[in-house]
């Protein structure tokens, strides 16, 4: 069942289909955890892209949003609603740059990336309670998934390393 505040969304606008990760954060329970599941195979298709072509694609996802998330936050008329997991998407990607390949990777960037996500540490928790809107919503994520990556990071080198 939609939440019925998520029924204000127009699903002809396509920014809201990006803000819902294209429907995945509808799920009424731990959307943030489907829209994360949902960029896996986003993330598979381009995971073996160039480091700048990766790295361009996340920029791009990241700056545009803030549009798609504050165009969405309008619509629902909430602030940072949980079905808005575009943010997921992105911190997913930055969460997995440079990681090595195989599902072992995957699984484990993406409990990374929920752990971080969801207990927000500091500064993750500042940012979250501090920035507010379109910029709001993809900056704590981001942060994450940058915290999410370095500690990736070095598990695979020091670690794991397979």
């Amino acid at each position: 069942m939609i939440k019925p505040e998520l029924k204000r969304l127009s699903w002809r606008n396509p920014l809201h289909w990006l803000a819902t990760g294209f429907g995945s954060g509808l799920s009424p329970k731990a959307p943030g955890t489907w829209g994360t599941l949902a960029a896996i195979p986003f993330y598979w298709l381009v995971m073996e892209w160039p480091l700048w072509a990766y790295g361009a694609l996340l920029l791009v996802g990241c700056i545009a949003g803030v549009w798609i998330c504050e165009s969405a936050t309008r619509a629902i008329g909430m602030e940072d609603h949980g079905g808005i997991v575009w943010d997921e998407f992105m911190g997913f990607g930055i969460t997995m740059l440079l990681a090595p390949s195989g599902w072992l990777w995957i699984g484990v960037g993406f409990l990374l990336f929920r752990f971080f996500d969801i207990l927000k540490p500091w500064p993750i928790s500042w940012f979250d309670r501090q920035v507010k809107g379109g910029l709001g919503i993809m900056l704590d994520d981001i942060v994450a998934g940058i915290f999410a990556c370095l500690t990736l990071q070095i598990l695979a080198h020091f670690v794991l390393p397979l």
